[in-house]
């Protein structure tokens, strides 16, 4: 999987270099009304591209960090179900012995009784 992303990666850098090669004439862009940069297009294209890579980083970092904190969240909830568990089973030997114990004096009171 990795090579395919750098083989990805290598070809859109690739294109890049050939665009910025062809277009290195002046052009005028206007970010907000009244402040306009002017600039080679391959330059304006380069930056764009690398903004575009950095918000898609933060968006990776992001994801990352949510699907992080959703694995903590279950990881708690199978601890917490872990120990209902283990509490359950000790509550079934206990009333196990119990079961037994009062079965033994059952069984011990009934002959005197007769």
């Amino acid at each position: 999987m990795r090579v395919l992303n750098f083989f990805f990666i290598f070809l859109i850098c690739l294109a890049l270099v050939l665009f910025s090669i062809e277009n290195t004439e002046p052009t005028t862009i206007q970010i907000i009304k009244g402040f306009q940069v002017k600039a080679p297009l391959s330059v304006e294209l380069i930056m764009a591209t690398g903004l575009g890579a950095i918000l898609a980083w933060l968006f990776s970092l992001w994801s990352r960090m949510q699907r992080m904190l959703a694995s903590r969240a279950e990881t708690r909830q199978v601890r917490e179900k872990e120990q209902q568990i283990q509490a359950l089973e000790q509550d079934i030997e206990r009333y196990k012995a119990e079961v037994e114990a009062k079965q033994l004096l059952l069984e011990s009171a009934e002959p005197s009784t007769l």
